[in-house]
C-alpha cells in the first residue's frame, strides 16, 4: 500500500480549516523561523466569548515565553496519566469532546487563529475542564521548548493544504516538522493525520513512508477510510463531506 492508492475521487479544491469571509481575510502571516502561515483573526468576538477570553484564558494559556526545562507536568494543576497534543484545533469541537471523555489525560491544543482559541476557551470553561491547556500562537517555538518523548500522541487534523505548488513549502508536514514530532514521541507513540484533500494525503504519505522513524499502521484500505476510534468529527469535516470530499484518516507509529 502506498501514497498512490488514495484515489476515492477527493477534490483538491483549496479548502482551509477556517471558513473565510471578506471581512475576515488578512494577508498571509509568517513568523520568522516558525511554521504558521494564514489569518490570525476573524470576526469580532461574541460578547460571551470575549468574557471567557478575559476571565478564563489566562488560566488555560501556555505562555509564549515558556521557561527552559518546563515539563508537561508543570503545565497542569494535577498529575496526568499521559499527554496528547493537537496542532491546529480549529474551533475546538473535537478537542473539547475528547478532553471531556479522557479526564486523566493532559491535553495541549495549539491554534494560531484567535477566534478558534476563543471558541475553545468558552467551551472548556462552560464544561469546567481542568485537563487541557491552550497555546494561541505559532506552534513550532513551543515544540522546540518541550522535552523529548513528551506526548503519547500528536494529532494534525485538516491542516491548510496550500494547494498551489509554490506554496507547498508552507505545508506543516515537511521534514523539519516531522523531526520535531519524532523527537516529542516515544517509541510506540502515534502521529495521526486527517485531510479531505487527496494531494495532501499523498504528500503526507510520501514524507512519512520515506522517514525511517515512522511506520504507517494501515494494513487495509478501511484502516484509513474509516474515522479514528471515538472520532467526534468537526464542522469543517461535515461541510467537506456534504460537498463530496472524502476524508482520509492516517496513523503513524513512532519506531
Amino acid at each position: 500500500m502506498d501514497a498512490t492508492m488514495m484515489s476515492d475521487g477527493q477534490s483538491t479544491t483549496p479548502e482551509t480549516t477556517h471558513e473565510e469571509s471578506p471581512a475576515e481575510a488578512e494577508a498571509v502571516h509568517h513568523r520568522g523561523g516558525g511554521a504558521f502561515f494564514g489569518r490570525r483573526r476573524g470576526k469580532t468576538l461574541r460578547p460571551l466569548q470575549a468574557v471567557h477570553m478575559e476571565r478564563d484564558l489566562p488560566s488555560l494559556a501556555i505562555p509564549t515565553d515558556l521557561p527552559p526545562g518546563t515539563t508537561l507536568a508543570d503545565l497542569f494543576a494535577r498529575p496526568m496519566a499521559a499527554y496528547r497534543l493537537e496542532i491546529g484545533f480549529g474551533g475546538g469541537e473535537r478537542l473539547v469532546d475528547e478532553v471531556a471523555r479522557e479526564p486523566d489525560i493532559g491535553f495541549i491544543g495549539a491554534e494560531a487563529f484567535f477566534n478558534g482559541v476563543a471558541k475553545a476557551t468558552a467551551a472548556i470553561a462552560q464544561r469546567g475542564l481542568d485537563n487541557v491547556r491552550l497555546y494561541g500562537d505559532d506552534v513550532v517555538p513551543l515544540l522546540d521548548k518541550l522535552p523529548d518523548a513528551a506526548f503519547e500522541r500528536i494529532d494534525l487534523f485538516y491542516p491548510d493544504p496550500w494547494p498551489k505548488r509554490r506554496h507547498w513549502k508552507r505545508r506543516f508536514v515537511r521534514p523539519e516538522n516531522l523531526s520535531r514530532i519524532a523527537r516529542l514521541l516515544p517509541p510506540g507513540g502515534r502521529f495521526r493525520f486527517a485531510t479531505d484533500v487527496e494531494d495532501y494525503a499523498a504528500w503526507t504519505l510520501r514524507h512519512l513512508l520515506a522517514d525511517a522513524r515512522f511506520e504507517w499502521t494501515a494494513r487495509r484500505a478501511d484502516d484509513w477510510r474509516r474515522p479514528f476510534a471515538g472520532w467526534h468529527g468537526t464542522r469543517y469535516e461535515a461541510k467537506a463531506i456534504r460537498e463530496g470530499r472524502v476524508p482520509g484518516y492516517f496513523t503513524f507509529r513512532r519506531i
